[in-house]
């Protein structure tokens, strides 16, 4: 029997070992989170839009995984899981994008998708993630039907909608250029520009009802070419002219209206003009008032949370993050606090679970607070800002300066009420500092 022993504690230490073991690769092996990312990586909208926001989506997930990103959301993973992307260029027709979307939830099993730049792509999806129950978060689109025109559970938006972008853009019209009497508009037309245009000559009724409407253009989505738009705006000599162009449109008609000398007859208002300012540089004109969807860019207030991811954006891709990487970064933080609230056990939390943390939350992103606020919980509200171009040619740098902030209660309706309705009737219980 003595003999025996030895063997028996050898078999005995060897199972302990091997069961500790088998525990700790257990404990060390996070679930995974597959999140179906899309945003435009080919196309005019590819380089101004979509690859920062790719570029955003990959530094902020990278910083979740390891557990990098500033306190208070150091905590590695998403609800305990380890983040993995699976990316999807946002480029096609409505059909191509949601047919991609089916994929993403049908073939490829995700456990939920942040994407979309295009409002219409957003109009074509929500009905669709509602129908296939997929958690799916709109990073960018602006047009406020999605959550005014129908109800949805699965579907929400962390970004605010293009209306605070046409309210705030003729507010700081009348603060900074009060004796304006004739304004125009060329915006893109579909939803996004459609909405933005309407929302900006409703809040100019309201704001300084006794200037006058001149030309309205839209040309189509992508159209490239404007001549005949910027002959019809040269000759209504607005003294200003609003437009919502985004991506490789923005920044044709911008070097196009140059080069025939629009900003000399006008002053231009680009809502979303952030995102071209380092990208064209010296061949903005001076002047030029430019907003970015939201504090975001340059316009961010300054916080740890914002210093390391434009310190970090800046060293990894070797220029500073545009608006898009700011509301693609939102988007994926706001998941990650979404997660984290839900649970972070061995398995992850359930979508449902992960869909009542989102609804309604409240949280401080990159450079601004988010609300949860309208569109029952689902669609957020935040602060924004404009200013006006600058080239430094000192410091051979694009700036904004004369920049005025408006708070979310400024520029967005409230709960239960439309963004038209609000604005014609007056923008009642705007709180404006």
């Amino acid at each position: 029997m003595s003999k025996r022993t030895p063997f028996i504690q050898s078999a005995a230490t060897v199972g302990l070992l091997v069961a500790l073991a088998a525990g700790a690769a257990h404990a060390q092996t996070a679930p995974t989170v597959n999140l179906g990312l899309v945003t435009f990586l080919s196309g005019p909208a590819a380089g101004p839009f979509g690859i920062p926001a790719r570029n955003a989506a990959e530094l902020v997930t990278e910083a979740i995984n390891k557990g990098t990103l500033p306190a208070p959301y150091d905590k590695k993973g998403m609800g305990g899981g380890n983040v993995q992307l699976v990316i999807v260029d946002e480029a096609g027709s409505t059909t191509e994008v949601v047919q991609a979307f089916r994929n993403l939830v049908q073939r490829q099993t995700v456990n939920a998708v942040v994407g979309y730049i295009s409002s219409g792509s957003c109009l074509a999806v929500a009905p669709v993630a509602e129908e296939l129950k997929m958690l799916t978060v709109f990073f960018d689109c602006g047009t406020p039907r999605i959550f005014e025109d129908a109800k949805y559970n699965y579907v929400f938006r962390t970004s605010a909608t293009s209306t605070m972008d046409s309210v705030a853009a003729a507010r700081y019209v009348k603060a900074k250029y009060g004796d304006t009497g004739s304004y125009a508009g060329i915006n893109q037309n579909y939803a996004w520009g459609q909405d933005s245009w309407k929302d900006f000559d409703e809040s100019m009724k309201v704001l300084l009802p006794n200037a006058k409407e001149v030309t309205t253009q839209f040309p189509k989505l992508f159209a490239g070419q404007y001549n005949a738009e910027i002959s019809a705006l040269l000759v209504s000599k607005a003294n200003v002219i609003h437009s919502s162009f985004w991506g490789g449109d923005l920044e044709s008609f911008v070097l196009q209206a140059g080069a025939r000398g629009l900003q000399k007859e006008s002053r231009m208002v680009l809502t979303t003009g952030e995102t071209a300012m380092f990208r064209l540089r010296g061949q903005i004109p001076n002047d030029v008032i430019l907003g970015a969807r939201g504090p975001y860019g340059v316009l961010a207030h300054k916080s740890p949370l914002n210093d390391w991811f434009r310190q970090a954006y800046q060293e990894r891709y070797g220029t500073p993050p545009v608006y898009s990487a700011y509301q693609m970064a939102q988007a994926v933080l706001g998941l990650k606090v979404a997660y984290d609230k839900a649970g972070s056990g061995p398995e992850l939390p359930s979508m449902d679970a992960v869909g009542k943390s989102l609804t309604g939350l409240k949280y401080e992103a990159f450079g601004t607070n988010v609300d949860m606020a309208l569109g029952e919980g689902h669609q957020a509200v935040t602060e924004t800002a404009y200013g006006t171009f600058n080239f430094n040619k000192n410091t051979d740098t694009p700036e904004i300066t004369n920049v005025v902030y408006y708070s979310a209660s400024c520029v967005n309706p409230p709960a239960n009420v439309k963004s038209a309705d609000w604005i014609k009737d007056g923008m009642k219980g705007a709180k404006c500092d």
